[in-house]
């Protein structure tokens, strides 16, 4: 396939092989007007949340078409499921981590307001809403590129308190990536990682300056693990995708 474009969610969850599903606003328009679309393509839909469905290009207007579809494909939820807290960080590097995480198939994204934080949501709630807002179209793009049927979502800005209430070992697992981790992400995820009751891992990523002591010590408190990802220090865009990596190969999807 060489496109994918997504639907409203929810719209294919009563979709049969042979119906014809038409594609309109802003999705389609694109599709017509940039993508150049054709009659006779071969292209994938998906509504964001599992469903997706294979099918043909039958009819291109000015700014929508519509496709013959197969039978749907419904990917289920996974177990224990992926979520990055990335702090924010100044220019675009917190946004290329939401970008990368997507297409290394994270669940959801939390942008988090860190001590060392150069960009500041808090306290501004019409830019708090659209930072979410962006980060969204940020991860929904990528994950059309990357063929996802599932969009990542880009849940509400949090802080540390917020962090350290969520915790819950053996349940919602939390993963702080630090160079002063004892021990490697390789390492614990091979311990045990999606077994048992294990329903959440969380990495939590600091920004430039990294996490203070304080931080660090609060999270560790409550529960959570620091971990390193080797012997060189990733950039705050980097290293959320580069743990996902290590956990991908460890839960066998990868």
């Amino acid at each position: 396939m060489a496109n994918l474009y997504l639907v409203p969610a929810g719209s294919l969850d009563a979709s049969r092989a042979g119906d014809a599903v038409h594609v309109d606003g802003e999705e389609g328009r694109h599709a017509v007007r940039v993508s150049r679309l054709r009659a006779g393509e071969a292209i994938a839909l998906a509504d964001g949340g599992g469903v997706r469905v294979n099918g043909i290009v039958e009819h291109v207007g000015k700014d929508a078409f519509s496709v013959r579809i197969d039978e749907p494909e419904r990917e289920p939820e996974r177990v224990p499921s992926l979520t990055l807290v990335q702090a924010l960080a100044k220019g675009d590097r917190d946004e290329r981590a939401v970008e990368q995480a997507t297409e290394f198939g994270v669940d959801a994204i939390v942008p988090w307001q860190a001590e060392r934080s150069v960009s500041r949501w808090s306290g501004d709630a019409a830019k708090a809403a659209k930072g979410e807002a962006k980060w969204q179209r940020i991860a929904r793009e990528a994950a059309k590129q990357s063929m996802r049927a599932r969009v990542p979502a880009i849940l509400p800005l949090t802080h540390l308190d917020d962090l350290c209430s969520g915790i819950e070992p053996g349940v919602r697992e939390t993963l702080v990536l630090h160079p002063r981790g004892t021990h490697r992400l390789s390492e614990w995820s091979a311990g045990g990682v999606g077994e048992g009751s294990l329903r959440e891992i969380r990495l939590v990523v600091g920004p430039e300056g990294g996490l203070s002591d304080a931080e660090i010590e609060r999270l560790v408190a409550v529960g959570a693990r620091v971990t390193t990802l080797g012997d060189s220090v990733l950039r705050t865009s980097s290293a959320g995708p580069a743990a996902l990596a290590v956990l991908n190969v460890a839960l066998g999807r990868w």
